[in-house]
């Protein structure tokens, strides 16, 4: 993923960092997968590589496909850059080990959902009871959210061929 990260930072031409960030959300995706997440990795694959890439690409269509050079100094975005990541590494020192049985997580909210699962929502399995019920906004957030950027690419993709229709009804005007 650094790799990917370093590469789309590097690179000038806008369809190849189109396609590295989608490389890039496939890449987190297969993280989430192997943290246990496998809503989490859905969205990310369904969002950030698919519904992403989609738009992007259709934004590359209208535009050009080469970066233009900046004229601004890189310094201060490279400091707010630094210093975000430097508070960030600093909020998480004092976090617990991952997977540690003293975790405040698994010391509250896991018994609160493993024994209240079977006598609250009636369901055997743990993790459809806390998709579903638990974290049922969540859930039909993260849904409404695929949707929406579904929705957007459709309304994109039209709007684009309207346009192109409308660019080759005026050069078959002027020729």
């Amino acid at each position: 993923m650094v790799a990917t990260a370093v590469a789309i930072a590097r690179m000038r031409s806008l369809f190849a960092t189109v396609m590295l960030a989608g490389v890039f959300s496939l890449l987190s995706a297969l993280l989430f997968v192997n943290l246990d997440a496998v809503d989490v990795a859905f969205t990310e694959a369904a969002v950030g590589a698919g519904i992403s890439t989609v738009l992007m690409l259709g934004t590359l269509a209208l535009t050009s496909r080469v970066e233009r050079p900046s004229s601004r100094s890189p310094v201060i975005p490279l400091f707010v850059v630094i210093a975000t990541g430097a508070m960030l590494i600093y909020g998480t020192l004092d976090m617990p080990n991952f997977g540690s049985p003293d975790a405040p997580a698994q010391l509250h909210v896991a018994p609160d959902y493993f024994y209240g699962t079977e006598k609250d929502i009636k369901l055997p399995n743990v993790v459809t009871a806390i998709l579903a019920s638990y974290r049922g906004f969540d859930t039909l957030g993260e849904t409404a959210v695929v949707f929406t950027a579904g929705i957007g690419v459709l309304l994109l993709i039209s709007g684009l061929r309207t346009r192109r229709r409308r660019d080759e009804d005026e050069e078959e005007d002027e020729t």
